[in-house]
């Protein structure tokens, strides 16, 4: 069987679901995440990818880059603002690899990658995203 697919959104449409997932967090999450800057790009760059151990830009859908807010502390002041990066042509490829809702998979990647924001690991999402199945 042929899946079809449609017209992949353009990168601001991607950034405005993003944004609508950021959106409806709790509300004692979302007031702490008012000042991470969110940033779709097509794919990471060389330099992103050797930081992070891939040499493939599909295998990365999304990156944390700041300071978790559990580690912060007035050494830290004066420090660029946390900053998701989501990786639109990575994430594309995904969604049509797995066949899920391409919504669904935008908001997994902004929780995901928001979980370092609040301090957790990549383990500790992962055991709340099998507790919550």
């Amino acid at each position: 069987m042929t899946r079809t697919f449609g017209t992949p959104p353009s990168p601001a449409e991607f950034e405005a679901i993003a944004r609508a997932a950021l959106a409806r967090l709790p509300a004692e999450f979302a007031q702490n995440t008012q000042d991470v800057v969110l940033s779709v790009e097509e794919f990471a760059d060389a330099e992103t990818l050797a930081e992070v151990g891939l040499e493939d830009p599909f295998e990365l859908t999304g990156l944390f880059e700041g300071i978790g807010l559990t580690e912060q502390s007035i050494e830290h002041s004066g420090q660029m603002p946390n900053r998701v990066r989501l990786f639109r042509g990575a994430i594309l490829d995904e969604w049509i690899a797995e066949g899920e809702d391409l919504e669904h998979l935008i908001a997994h990647v902004v929780i995901h990658e928001i979980g370092h924001h609040f301090g957790l690991s990549d383990d500790d999402m992962h055991a709340l995203e099998d507790a919550a199945d």
